[in-house]
């Protein structure tokens, strides 16, 4: 994004929020100090309810469409899977994971390394999916219950792309004027959405209970589709996976807890009152999310043609939106589709801020982003394009998407299941292990129906998961010439070593690889480089060692040690992530802290220098000499300042 080509003052102000830690939640979710007012779990709970509950606007035509007459059977899988299996692997992350980083956050401490970082970068993809579907197909959804309102005229219909856009534009306004509080709105919005569905259900019910012969027709359609209670079970259990977006919303729920009132005599590492809270929240929404769609399944199933729902039809993607006009007339119907059409658009909302909170903390900190991308304005403006071009890939379509979305919702439902499960056999929790691993193996089942009956789902994870390894190690590259240091700190020692070297008046810092600590390596080291590049034998030489730890990590603190070694030696000695930007960083603070700028000596490389550059990229190794002197050079544009780099 060509950032630097703005004018100035809408470069300011596309970056006037940019968060100062890498890691910092963006968004309306966004903690800009520990004063930030924050909510009853209840009201918490609307919020991520805008996301969770809206699918109701789709979800009973889908299930209709997927499943045929045993829909409601279906759904009844579904809501198993989800008071007993994502809802406790769910509870167990709002406790593992109180700050609001999720299931992906907790595979990243258990899988460290590249691989770690890798497999987190798939699950952003498959997690991008997922919000990125969810603001699109909402939209979409919102458009068809905008079209088919039988007092809108009927110039809109065709134009479900076009609509679609403009509520995809409205909501990247939203967030680009500064999306800080939507508790209120979302309240209202789940509020008065709930009580509308509740009568229209409701309506429902009473008329199957006082219409017992719709009951006799749908058991009878059953049993010619499907031959016997069993078989219908069976088959329910078979195709439930394509009712996978009434999952929704559970990681959204987890996101937002940093909202949630906690109490102060709550330790901050273990905010007790606010898990709780937490939990009520993931339970309610399970709860009231559960008995929602059975009834609403039912009713729409019994009550409505089968025909209706197919595509083009006019139960699709709107089932109860169908039954309040023609059961409750177009008047209620019409109030119902304005509830829904706002709660679908807000849905997009949520979804936009998982976006915002999800990005900043694992790709800048990774290195694998640009720095504006800790700015909430860059990425909305990335985002709704991005939306753009799904909405108009799919022509707007909500079954169209339906399997994307499906897709990105149980893969992140399958990770946080597989993550709870390694958390509790690290914790020697065997009954715990067995029940959680049961219900990952439940998950898996469930993804792999979902990706082998309709695979365009995860063709369309593949292109987000492919661009965000592309994009993002593409990025990685281009700033490893960083310095990538965080805080630079000297412990006593080092600074002894340091102001006893700079009495001289120059500092010579020769690098030395850390493998070999022998007396006779540091004697033979001293003569060599003395020897090639005339050090005076008056002079005190400081070597310097990088000792690599993760090589997979970007920005790294800097804690410098100094050492006596018995040979009357003195060394400086760091760990971090890659050698070269370390070194330079350590010469950079050596000069800051003396006012001398120092000289540094290495020697050269014997191996490949194709070899020793991706060994650099990937395990913080290779050709060091020329590597430091580049981020030197970058890091320093005043050539007198910059650290002196002899290499023999």
């Amino acid at each position: 994004m060509p950032l630097l080509a703005l004018p100035p003052t809408m470069r300011r102000w596309f970056l006037s929020d940019i968060s100062p830690e890498p890691a910092g939640l963006m968004g309306p979710y966004r903690r800009t100090s520990t004063e930030t007012e924050t909510h009853s779990w209840w009201k918490v709970m609307c919020l991520t309810g805008v996301d969770y509950f809206s699918s109701l606007g789709y979800q009973p035509g889908i299930a209709a469409l997927a499943a045929g007459t045993i829909a409601p059977l279906a759904t009844v899988v579904l809501v198993a899977l989800t008071l007993f299996g994502a809802l406790p692997v769910y509870r167990y992350i709002a406790q593992r994971s109180p700050k609001g980083s999720g299931s992906i956050a907790m595979l990243e401490r258990l899988l460290p390394w590249w691989g770690g970082k890798v497999f987190v970068l798939v699950l952003l993809g498959f997690a991008a999916t997922d919000f990125l579907i969810t603001m699109t197909l909402s939209a979409a959804d919102a458009s068809a219950h905008f079209i088919e309102n039988p007092f809108v005229p009927h110039a809109f219909n065709g134009h479900n792309i076009a609509i679609t856009l403009v509520f995809l534009a409205f909501l990247a306004a939203i967030f680009l004027r500064g999306f800080t509080e939507a508790i209120t709105v979302a309240v209202g919005l789940v509020a008065i959405y709930l009580t509308l569905n509740a009568v229209v259900i409701a309506h429902g019910l009473w008329r199957i209970a006082t219409s017992p012969h719709v009951i006799v027709d749908w058991s009878r359609a059953m049993t010619a589709e499907h031959g016997n209670p069993w078989m219908m079970i069976a088959v329910a259990l078979l195709v439930f996976p394509k009712l996978a977006l009434g999952l929704s919303g559970f990681e959204t729920g987890v996101a937002v807890m940093p909202q949630i009132d906690g109490s102060p005599d709550d330790p901050p590492d273990r905010p007790t009152t606010r898990i709780a809270g937490a939990r009520k929240l993931l339970t309610t929404a399970a709860v009231t999310m559960s008995i929602l769609l059975i009834t609403s399944s039912l009713v729409c199933t019994i009550l409505i043609p089968e025909k209706a729902f197919d595509v083009g039809g006019p139960a699709n993607g709107r089932a109860l939106a169908f039954l309040a006009h023609t059961d409750l007339g177009n008047a209620f119907g019409t109030v119902y589709d304005i509830s829904t059409i706002l709660i679908l658009w807000f849905a997009g909302a949520s979804a936009m801020a998982g976006l915002l909170n999800l990005v900043p903390r694992y790709l800048p900190r990774y290195g694998m982003a640009p720095d504006w991308a800790r700015a909430t304005r860059p990425l909305v403006v990335v985002f709704i394009l991005i939306a753009a071009g799904v909405t108009i890939y799919f022509d707007a379509s909500v079954d169209k998407q339906g399997s994307a979305y499906a897709t990105g919702v149980l893969v992140l439902m399958t990770s946080a299941a597989v993550a709870v499960m390694l958390s509790v056999r690290k914790h020697r929790r065997h009954v715990a292990t067995i029940c959680f691993g049961g219900i990952a193996l439940v998950f898996c089942y469930t993804t792999v129906t979902n990706v082998i009956e309709r695979p365009e789902g995860v063709q369309v994870a593949a292109f987000f998961i492919a661009a965000i390894l592309i994009l993002s190690f593409a990025s990685r590259i281009s700033r490893s010439f960083e310095l990538r240091s965080g805080e630079i700190t000297f412990d006593e020692t080092a600074q002894q070593i340091i102001d006893g070297a700079a009495l001289a008046g120059e500092i010579h810092i020769v690098t030395h690889d850390p493998d070999d600590r022998s007396l006779v390596e540091y004697r033979e080291k001293e003569l060599q480089q003395r020897a090639e590049s005339h050090i005076p034998d008056a002079d005190q030489i400081v070597f310097l060692e990088v000792n690599v730890t993760d090589s997979s990590d970007f920005v790294t603190d800097l804690e410098i040690h100094g050492r006596y070694h018995e040979g009357g030696f003195r060394i400086l000695w760091v760990s971090s992530a890659a050698v070269p930007n370390t070194i330079a960083s350590t010469l950079f603070a050596i000069r800051d802290w003396t006012d001398l700028v120092p000289n540094v000596y290495f020697e050269w490389s014997e191996d490949n220098p194709i070899v020793n550059i991706l060994r650099f990229l990937f395990i913080g190794q290779g050709e060091v000499a020329a590597v430091t002197r580049e981020v030197v050079r970058r890091a320093e544009p005043d050539a007198a300042r910059r650290p002196a780099i002899h290499v023999g």
